[in-house]
């Protein structure tokens, strides 16, 4: 397996791997706001969807160890990644500007990166804590599911942080988005243009989508 360890390692390697992962995770993205887009059609709706995951709560548990293996080697390859443009850019453009160089997108990937694994944490805490282990989630037989959700999204403070997170979200996968798909070589003058579009469509809907979710529950429900 010598091999697998000098491909993983090399500097082509590690950007498979951030691909990859990145791939996972932008699918992942896709299934978990179609999911918790179903706290528009009211608590009914929401308590079902999250009811139903409780009934194969095992598998789940596997997918959950499977999310945070890949968030780890995404994390500590991007860290990796960006510590080795570092050293290979000792004088940090001296010459030329970095923005002359590179697009916003790219150069605030650590930072956003960074801000979101943060915010992650948070919300990992709350929501994710809440429904597992707290003993909050069913009380008197009934699931709680919804009002923990609705109740943190009232909340100015996390409401806010979360919004600036799906901001900084849609930053950080307009570049991944493009940047998986040159790592895989799937580059051509003819689509590249698109690929950049749809993975800017890609940024937004995910940005705009997630973020609504508390501005509803922030300003607009429960005829605020």
């Amino acid at each position: 397996m010598s091999w697998l360890s000098t491909f993983a390692n090399s500097s082509v390697g590690k950007k498979f791997v951030m691909a990859v992962t990145g791939s996972l995770l932008i699918l992942f993205l896709i299934i978990h706001l179609a999911g918790n887009l179903t706290l528009y059609f009211g608590e009914e709706a929401f308590n079902g969807y999250v009811s139903t995951l409780d009934v194969v709560k095992p598998l789940i548990r596997v997918i959950e160890v499977i999310l945070a293996l890949v968030f780890i080697f995404h994390i500590i390859n991007g860290v990796r990644l960006w510590i080795e443009n570092r050293k290979a850019r000792p004088n940090r453009y001296k010459i030329n500007a970095a923005s002359e160089n590179s697009t916003l997108f790219s150069r605030t990937m650590l930072l956003s990166g960074s801000i979101i694994f943060i915010f992650l944490v948070m919300h990992l805490s709350t929501f994710w804590w809440a429904f597992n282990f707290s003993g909050e989630a069913v009380k008197d037989g009934v699931h709680q599911y919804y009002n923990i959700v609705t109740g943190w999204f009232q909340s100015p403070v996390y409401a806010g942080a979360y919004i600036i997170a799906m901001i900084l979200l849609g930053f950080h996968l307009n570049h991944a988005f493009q940047s998986a798909f040159q790592t895989f070589g799937w580059n051509h003058k003819k689509y590249t243009p698109f690929i950049k579009k749809l993975g800017t469509l890609y940024a937004i809907v995910m940005a705009v989508g997630f973020a609504s979710i508390p501005i509803y529950f922030l300003f607009f429900f429960g005829g605020k």
